[in-house]
């Protein structure tokens, strides 16, 4: 299965790349919610939480690193919230694992 995401990483359809290593890519979401919105995405396909494996532990852990350090980057030292949609009940649009890094403003509680 190859989603949007796949033809971002393989450099098919353009995106405001913020951060790539060998593991992860960051790039800003094309409908923000939030003044800082940024996807961190694992560069192996994984097409949810509900999909991962041991094997997985490292990668997905980069990726919270990675959006740390972007975090930081973006000056969003007063907070940020780091989400992650599973499924379709979860709100999950895209088939590959992504991590939803919002800041820029005051976050609420219960989020949705």
């Amino acid at each position: 299965m190859s989603s949007i995401f796949s033809k971002i990483i393989a450099k098919e359809i353009p995106a405001d790349i913020v951060y790539e290593d060998d593991l992860c890519l960051a790039f800003r979401d094309i409908a923000p919610k939030a003044p800082t919105h940024i996807l961190v995405i694992p560069k192996r396909e994984i097409v949810s939480l509900a999909d991962l494996t041991d094997e997985d532990q490292a990668v997905m852990g980069r990726c919270v690193v990675v959006a740390s350090k972007v975090a930081a980057d973006e000056g969003l030292g007063d907070g940020f919230r780091l989400v992650v949609n599973t499924g379709s009940d979860g709100g999950q649009e895209v088939p590959h694992v992504h991590f939803h890094l919002l800041g820029g403003r005051k976050m609420t509680w219960p989020p949705g």
